[in-house]
Order: structure tokens, then C-alpha cells, then sequence
């Protein structure tokens, strides 16, 4: 075996990208299975004025259940990727999806959009479940 530097196509390494397990194993047939849309609740009470400049479109927003929550025992805490928290799933639409990440799944959104509503950030996820 030489010891010469192989590139690599970054096509490969994009199919790659989030396909590792756990134990660090490849992990070759990962799947995004899209559960719902809904908008984040509670940005207006976080400061998102500064985050906002950096979310874009399709940003990956991981998800973080919060169970001792004094508002909501299902509650689930969205995070942007540098782990600012924007808000949470809707108590409408979080208990389905709590008791899944309670069961061990993997569930986090991608922004769709965002918009200025008054004061209010509106943004609008599209919610996944990563099945491996």
C-alpha cells in the first residue's frame, strides 16, 4: 500500500455525511423520514434578533427533549446548529415525537422559512426522523 494522498470526490463524502452509527460505523442506508411541518414556538421569548441573521434555509435545527419542563412534560427544545436554542415543537403536535425520542429515535428539523411577524420570528421546520 503507498503512502500517496487520494482525493476524494466530495459527492462521495456528501452521500456519506450524517451516515455514521453510534459505535462510528458506516452506516449506509441512513433515512430522513419527513414526520410534519410546524412553526417553532416560543421564539419571542429568546434572543433571536441575533441568531436570525445566521439561520438559513434547510439549516439543520437538532432537537432536545426537555421532560422536566415546568410548562410541558413532552416539551422539545430546538436548538441552530451552534446550539443557540430557539424555541420548542408545539405543544399541539410534541407528544407523538416525545415519545418516540423517549423510545431511543433520533427526530430533528430543517428550516423551510422565516419571516418577521411584528416582533415575532416565525420559522417554519419540516420535522425528521432519522431511521438507521
Amino acid at each position: 500500500m503507498g503512502t500517496d494522498l487520494k482525493s476524494i470526490d466530495p459527492a462521495l463524502l456528501a452521500l456519506m455525511h450524517g451516515s455514521f452509527g453510534k459505535d462510528g460505523a458506516l452506516q449506509p442506508f441512513v433515512k430522513e423520514i419527513f414526520l410534519l411541518e410546524c412553526h417553532v414556538a416560543g421564539t419571542s421569548h429568546q434572543p433571536v434578533k441575533e441568531i436570525e441573521p445566521g439561520l438559513s434555509a434547510g439549516a439543520l435545527l437538532p432537537f432536545q427533549r426537555e421532560p422536566t419542563n415546568k410548562f410541558d412534560a413532552l416539551a422539545i427544545r430546538i436548538h441552530d446548529e451552534a446550539g443557540h436554542v430557539l424555541g420548542w415543537v408545539p405543544r399541539e403536535k410534541n407528544e407523538v415525537l416525545a415519545r418516540l425520542m423517549d423510545a431511543g429515535k433520533l427526530l430533528f428539523g430543517r428550516l423551510e422559512a422565516k419571516s418577521w411577524v411584528g416582533g415575532w420570528l416565525k420559522l417554519e421546520i419540516r420535522v425528521f426522523l432519522r431511521e438507521f
